[in-house]
């Protein structure tokens, strides 16, 4: 049947369009080495030119370098011509790229919402509605047995305002005599002669209260004073 009607010819994929792009970048990197070259030619002749007076081999170096001019012109319009050919195949690469991007996010969003309800299934919200109240009334029975551990004991609860304010005006009195360093404890006794609103005695004598000048004398200590002459016998 072959011999007949002959076989299909294999043909070739498609190039991509990364496969044509960078064809054509080749094609258009050698035209650009060959527009150097041809300018360096026309520096040759720019030279020569200078050097050599007017006449016919002035003009022949002239027509010389119009040749190449025109052929350097060609090569331009080749190179730019393929450069825009490699911008438009840039484009649709990357319009493809795009589009790839896109279905794989479309993939894995579709793979996403999968999950999703199926982890949804798994979670009811009156469940978690019961799990809600649950915590709540364990944090207040929490609260209440807090409360009731914290109570004191033996505590009056007959006390009244006018209790109150004056145990809070000892308080500040007794605050106010600690700041200037004198105890509570010693406010009631007096420390000097001027406190007990006694006159001074004379040096070397001992003041007795309540006018008593003939009463016997007292040691340190408050106790009756041993005569000097008692001592000595």
């Amino acid at each position: 049947m072959h011999r007949i009607f002959g076989a299909k010819k294999q043909t070739d994929p498609p190039p991509s369009v990364q496969d044509a792009a960078d064809r054509i970048t080749k094609r258009g990197d050698s035209v650009e080495d060959k527009i150097k070259k041809l300018d360096a030619e026309l520096a040759r002749y720019k030279e020569q030119i200078k050097k050599t007076r007017p006449g016919p081999a002035q003009e022949a170096v002239k027509a010389r370098a119009m040749r190449v001019l025109k052929q350097k012109r060609m090569y331009e319009g080749q190179r730019d011509m393929l450069y825009n050919q490699t911008f438009n195949l840039d484009q649709v690469a990357f319009a493809a790229e795009g589009i790839k991007d896109a279905q794989q996010t479309m993939t894995a969003m579709k793979a996403a919402n999968k999950d999703l309800k199926g982890m949804m299934k798994t979670v009811k919200l009156q469940e978690i509605d019961n799990l809600q109240d649950d915590m709540m009334d364990l944090m207040d029975m929490s609260n209440e047995i807090q409360e009731t551990l914290g109570r004191s004991y033996s505590v009056p609860d007959d006390i009244d305002e006018d209790d109150l304010m004056g145990e809070l005006d000892a308080l500040e009195l007794d605050m106010e005599s600690e700041s200037q360093g004198v105890p509570s404890y010693l406010q009631s006794e007096p420390d000097t002669l001027e406190d007990l609103n006694l006159p001074s005695a004379p040096i070397g004598h001992t003041a007795v209260p309540g006018g008593r000048a003939n009463a016997q004398s007292e040691d340190e200590l408050g106790l009756p004073a041993v005569p000097r002459a008692s001592l000595r016998g």
